[in-house]
């Protein structure tokens, strides 16, 4: 496949990917969300108000 070649090791399995961006950059991006979302699956939840508040805090000691 164009743009994509696989790191293999010395028993010629497959354990790395070099991805060409100029050619897939927005299809890597797509994956990389993916990723970051099932890591952060198990975090707990914020609601909008918490969020909201803290931000707010935060504006205030950074100004």
């Amino acid at each position: 496949m164009k743009g994509i070649n696989f790191v293999i090791n010395e028993q010629g399995e497959k354990k790395a990917v070099l991805i060409d961006l100029d050619e897939w950059g927005e299809l890597w991006e797509d994956f990389s969300d993916i990723l970051v979302s099932r890591n952060r699956e198990d975090e707990a939840e914020v609601s909008w108000d918490e969020l909201k508040a803290e931000l707010e805090i935060e504006n205030k000691v950074n100004v």
